[in-house]
């Protein structure tokens, strides 16, 4: 059976702060709050728009009752224009193109909701590269559930390896019973060390080298 390799998004294949950040203060400005940094918001990102949003909220005291549409707002925004200041990070198209030249399947499992993340995946040229795309509304769980993971890699093939940045993914991978490869410039707030993997790296580049230690 085929190899297979998933990728988590946000923080790992595509630096989507700014975007986030500029509807995430739309939402603000909205409720006449202060607006957050851009490193508010890295802090924000792991689990989910309107976990975001919650986080944002909760930080300036808005009442809960305003917490839905203050999502629905959030997903206005973020909608409108999910990739305008949204880049991939160095290196990520040739790794991907690489992996499939190799005969990898490649999945993306993200807890992005799927709307915004076919549009990014779709606007950066990058949806060609898998084979499965789950997001985080895709199934009633969320990362780090490992349902997600297991969804992706069911429907691609022999489960190699999960790359991430986070916390998050950290979690997942472990969960899941899938070594984890660690982008260490993404929005991680732990220090490497402290977060299980198998393999971490801070230029795409470094990746597909490090495979050797998989048995690859």
């Amino acid at each position: 059976m085929t190899q297979a390799i998933v990728f988590d998004l946000d923080g790992t294949l595509i630096d989507s702060a700014p975007d986030l950040h500029v509807a995430l203060n739309l939402v603000l400005q909205d409720e006449a709050a202060l607006p957050a940094t851009l490193a508010e918001t890295i802090a924000c990102i792991g689990h989910g728009i309107p976990n975001l949003v919650r986080l944002a909220r909760e930080a300036r005291r808005i009442p809960p009752e305003r917490q839905a549409a203050m999502t629905e707002g959030m997903f206005r925004h973020y909608l409108a224009s999910p990739s305008a200041l949204t880049r991939p990070y160095p290196g990520v198209v040739e790794t991907l193109s690489a992996l499939q030249d190799q005969g990898f399947a490649l999945g993306l499992c993200t807890n992005k909701a799927l709307a915004p993340t076919e549009q990014i995946l779709d606007a950066l040229n990058l949806r060609h590269f898998f084979g499965v795309v789950i997001g985080g509304d895709s199934l009633p769980q969320k990362k780090p559930d490992p349902a997600p993971l297991h969804a992706t890699f069911a429907a691609l093939g022999t489960p190699l390896l999960y790359v991430g940045d986070s916390e998050v993914d950290a979690e997942t991978a472990v969960a899941a019973g899938v070594d984890f490869a660690l982008y260490t410039q993404g929005y991680r707030k732990t220090p490497v060390e402290a977060l299980a993997h198998r393999i971490a790296f801070d230029d795409f580049a470094a990746l597909l080298p490090q495979l050797s230690t998989l048995g690859v």
